[in-house]
């Protein structure tokens, strides 16, 4: 197997879980796997949004 197979493998091991991991663990992940791909930020916080809807939080306070 080479990184990218065990790249996504981990990914969708993410995603399947996502909705109960801690809410630090999320916005990590997610701005991590984000990073210089803002084009692509809204369509994943949809797609996680839509499988894990407990995962719509309100916007942090500033």
């Amino acid at each position: 197997m080479d990184d990218n197979r065990f790249a996504e493998l981990l990914g969708n091991a993410a995603i399947s879980v996502w909705g109960d991991m801690p809410r630090d663990i999320q916005e990590a992940l997610f701005e991590t796997a984000m990073r210089g791909r803002d084009d692509l930020r809204h369509q994943l916080a949809k797609l996680l949004h839509d499988r894990h809807p407990r995962t719509q939080h309100p916007p942090r306070p500033v």
